[in-house]
Order: C-alpha cells, then structure tokens, then sequence
C-alpha cells in the first residue's frame, strides 16, 4: 500500500499545472534529485523504486508542512 499523504496540493482551489498522463509523478524524483532520467529510460529503475520514491517525497512535505504549522501556533 502505497503513502497516503495528509494534504494534496490539489485540495487549495489552485489549478497545479500537471504533465500529461501523469508524468509528473514518474519525473519527480528526478526533479528532486533522487535519480538520473537515464535510470528510468534503461530499466535501472522499476515503477515500485518511483513509488518509493514519491512515498518519500510525500512524507518529506508533509513533515515540512506540519512543521510549518507547528511553528505558527
């Protein structure tokens, strides 16, 4: 079972601009650093190491914002 995060970006009223068929979601861990493109492209990387990936990131911003929030109350 794949990380449910908190809060969705989405859920703000702003329309987020988004890649096509849901690219975004596979290219960032590459955005983020994580990993090279070439990794996804050759294999070295399978769909569950992006999931992984993305979980990570999720919980990463999530931690981030509920930090946030802590620091304003």
């Amino acid at each position: 079972m794949a990380y449910q995060p908190r809060e969705s970006p989405f859920d703000d009223g702003v329309a987020w601009a988004r890649l096509p068929d849901g690219e975004d979601w596979l290219l960032a861990p590459v955005l983020a650093g994580m990993c090279k493109y070439e990794s996804l492209l050759d294999g070295v990387l399978g769909l569950h190491d992006v999931a992984l990936m993305n979980d990570a990131l999720s919980v990463r911003a999530d931690n981030r914002a509920l930090a946030e929030r802590l620091r304003e109350n």
